[in-house]
């Protein structure tokens, strides 16, 4: 997996290029289906990455957010995410990421994350997480009511499982509402003890497993079970094996959407 992982970082370097000259400069911005925006910064840093994948792993498949999915016989294949939170990119925000995993029959095996408008990067293994080449390590925290929580799409879990928002707002010593990649990295560093996330799709949270994982952290969907490509977009991620089993059973409180 080594060659794989140096490969992801310098194509991942090189893209990073493409969002940090159109950042804070002005950009056209279309809307999807589902309104969700999207720019041209996203295409061509998707484009970018899926060129230099397809160049070097020709082999692969490749699946991204704004592109048909390049499908093959092989057990290897990578997701993109070129620009994860683009409302934050089109707002000025630097906590946009850039994401790419390589999975394995569907399961993340290592991933790439970096914060272009920070200078971070991340990356893991599942075994082992850095930071620009310093070693991760999530906290020590095993009790909700000491934790700090991040609460990502928080009003999206108000929206549509109301209940479960309420109960999340009176848990934890410390809470903060937030949005896309950065508070699972945050975690993954020990700065965060757990993050509810809610509404991803896959190129959002598969890349988030290698690094959480490797960092010693545990992430799941709400119900414990393990990521993948089906799951339906709600993860919790948690420092520790306890914190984590408690913030599940807040969660299974009741029934969500």
């Amino acid at each position: 997996m080594h060659e794989y992982l140096k490969a992801a970082l310098e194509i991942t370097e090189k893209a990073q290029q493409i969002p940090l000259e159109h950042f804070r400069q002005g950009i056209d911005i279309l809307h999807k289906a589902d309104q969700s925006p999207v720019t041209e910064a996203d295409r061509a840093c998707e484009s970018f990455i899926r060129d230099a994948l397809q160049r070097t792993f020709p082999e692969h498949g490749i699946i991204g957010e704004e592109f048909d999915r390049k499908d093959t016989d092989d057990a290897l294949s990578w997701i993109i995410d070129p620009i994860d939170g683009t409302r934050a990119f089109i707002s000025g925000l630097p906590l946009f990421g850039m994401l790419l995993a390589l999975l394995e029959h569907g399961k993340p095996r290592l991933a790439v994350i970096r914060m272009p408008g920070l200078g971070e990067v991340y990356s893991g293994d599942g075994t082992e997480a850095r930071m620009n080449g310093q070693p991760l390590r999530v906290s020590h925290t095993t009790e909700l009511g000491q934790a700090m929580l991040y609460m990502n799409e928080a009003d999206k879990i108000l929206r549509d499982a109301p209940e479960t928002f309420a109960r999340l707002n009176r848990a934890a010593r410390d809470r903060r509402y937030s949005y896309d990649c950065y508070p699972h990295m945050l975690l993954a560093a020990g700065h965060v003890d757990a993050c509810v996330d809610f509404d991803l799709k896959p190129y959002d949270f598969l890349p988030l497993v290698p690094i959480v994982e490797g960092a010693g952290g545990t992430i799941t969907d709400w119900r414990g079970k393990a990521l993948t490509p089906e799951s339906d977009g709600r993860v919790l991620s948690a420092a520790t094996p306890a914190l984590h089993e408690q913030l599940l059973a807040l969660l299974r409180q009741n029934p969500s959407p």
